[in-house]
């Protein structure tokens, strides 16, 4: 056991000693004897969690689970200086085939023999001698009390340095393998579990449709884009240097789309993101909730508006389970379908089928459409675009995104917003078409980190992220009719585009925009409000 605790400590924690190395806090005598004092008190606490462990028919099992969750995470941690908490752990129970299948490399590969599977196989091949089982409570007691005092004691000498470290440095509690994992899973159970068995509560009990539903002549229609992984950063229409929103841009300068520049999303992954924005209570109140409720698209179906989700991401975490909802998953659409996956232009022609199957009683009021994107979902960020809109070359044909130059890796992110650029405009070309009010909202879930401070992809705890995975794009198109119906033009929202915006504003602005009268409407949320009449 003090063997293993010494290999997980050192071994399958080089991921921690590497960045644990690039503070600046670590140099020197001082810096060099804090870490192995750090070191040590590492493997002491897990010679304390493996001595509760040590018992004939679970010792091995255990260990070779506490041993492989290190390889892996050694791997996503090295590679994408990720880290492992409770969100972390969420996005990992929720993840499909296709992004299992995006994260597969050699070097995850090299790095479960290394870390995990070599240590494996001598583990099964060690033989646990029989003792009886007063002999072996003692055994573990007194490997239990050593490790305790040792983990103590030294505690005790570095409490300076360890205090300002975790003070300082908060991510690095998340890189402790396996302890990292370990806490991130039971904090997930002890959340998840209890919160799962509560009832449903019900939002908007009360919506009812505005006077603007009265004597209509066109019903109002809205595609509610969420976009996936896109930052604001490398947005066009937002002032970024290179033009990824060209067709969005010639929407822009016919006077009836405009972009929100400062929007923060409530989370920094799909699985943390999705249900919030489109919960009634906002960040703060919805992260600090242990109830359940129903969400936006619970209020405007009981409305009696017509609503579909179509996806073509992992799910929709929830928010779609009570509403029509589809799936691109089965789909064999030759020129967009391949691998097991679709681009996003095909949620085109599966809202039109969705349309013609909706009941007309419901489509006559109003429809509200959800596209869930897989937008520019990485780390295979080369297969988020055709070849046709791969415009900035060479691009990074690999997962492994360290292995990549800068630019290789920055130009295949652009493509994958070009390509968001081209699916949003075909999108409202074909809402120009429909004898109908129309309009389009565009927001991603959360951004993503492309090497700054080598951080790749997104998930970090909000707290720690840095602005790419928190900063994202926000647009919305309204037609003139859409406009006239509701008096929010164009003019009005462009003194708006500044304004300090958040996922927070969601669920009140399609409630106004879609004129759904409800006491869980907050007109001060909703972004369209002081335009409307």
């Amino acid at each position: 056991m003090i063997v293993l605790a010494v290999w997980l400590a050192s071994v399958g924690n080089i991921a921690l000693w590497r960045q644990m190395m690039a503070l600046p806090e670590i140099s020197g005598t001082r810096g060099l004897l804090f870490s192995l004092g750090f070191g040590v008190w590492v493997a002491a606490i897990l010679s304390a969690l493996l001595s509760l462990l040590a018992w004939p028919r679970v010792l091995k099992p255990v260990a070779t689970v506490l041993l492989l969750m290190a390889a892996a995470a050694t791997h996503f941690m090295w590679a994408y200086s990720a880290v492992i908490d409770p969100t972390m752990i969420t996005n990992v129970l929720h993840t499909d085939v296709r992004e299992v299948r995006d994260l597969l490399s050699p070097g995850l590969f090299v790095t479960l023999v290394g870390v995990g599977l070599l240590p494996v196989w001598w583990l099964w091949r060690q033989t646990i001698r029989p003792a009886s089982w007063q002999r072996r409570l003692g055994g573990n007691a007194a490997l239990l009390v050593g490790s305790v005092v040792v983990a103590g004691g030294v505690l005790m000498l570095m409490f300076q340095d360890f205090a300002s470290l975790m003070r300082n440095h908060k991510h690095v509690r998340y890189l402790i393998n396996p302890l990292n994992s370990v806490y991130a899973l039971g904090k997930t159970a002890a959340d998840t579990v209890p919160r799962s068995q509560r009832p449903l509560l019900a939002v908007g009990e009360d919506a009812t449709l505005g006077a603007s539903y009265t004597g209509q002549t066109h019903a109002p229609w809205l595609v509610l884009v969420v976009g996936e992984t896109a930052r604001a950063a490398n947005f066009g229409l937002g002032g970024y240097a290179r033009d990824t929103t060209p067709e969005l841009r010639a929407l822009q300068a016919e006077g009836n789309l405009t972009y929100f520049a400062n929007v923060r999303s409530c989370g920094t992954n799909t699985q943390a993101s999705v249900p919030c924005m489109f919960s009634h209570l906002g960040k703060a109140a919805f992260e600090a909730s242990d109830d359940r409720h129903e969400n936006l698209l619970d209020v405007l179906h009981r409305a009696g508006l017509g609503v579909v989700w179509i996806d073509n991401q992992s799910g929709c975490k929830g928010v779609c389970d009570r509403v029509p909802n589809v799936t691109t998953r089965e789909l064999k659409e030759p020129s967009l379908c391949a691998q097991g996956e679709c681009l996003d232009a095909v949620m085109l022609g599966e809202m039109e089928r969705q349309l013609a199957a909706m009941p007309t009683e419901r489509k006559g009021k109003g429809v509200v459409v959800v596209l869930h994107q897989m937008g520019s979902h990485g780390p295979a960020y080369h297969r988020r675009s055709p070849t046709q809109f791969t415009a900035f070359q060479p691009e990074c044909q690999s997962n492994a995104l360290q292995d990549c130059s800068r630019e290789a890796l920055v130009n295949t992110y652009d493509n994958s917003i070009r390509y968001t650029d081209h699916v949003l405009a075909q999108t409202v070309a074909w809402l120009k078409q429909q004898a109908a009010s129309t309009a389009l909202l565009y927001v991603s879930d959360h951004g993503e980190s492309l090497g700054e401070n080598n951080l790749y992809l997104h998930g970090l705890p909000y707290a720690l992220a840095p602005v790419e995975q928190k900063h994202v794009p926000m647009l919305t198109w309204l037609s003139p009719d859409m406009q006239r119906r509701t008096g929010v033009t164009s003019s009005c929202l462009a003194g708006r585009t500044q304004e300090p915006l958040t996922h927070d504003n969601l669920f009140h602005s399609v409630l106004g925009l879609m004129d759904v009268s409800t006491s869980a409407y907050q007109p001060a949320r909703d972004l369209f409000h002081g335009c409307a009449r």
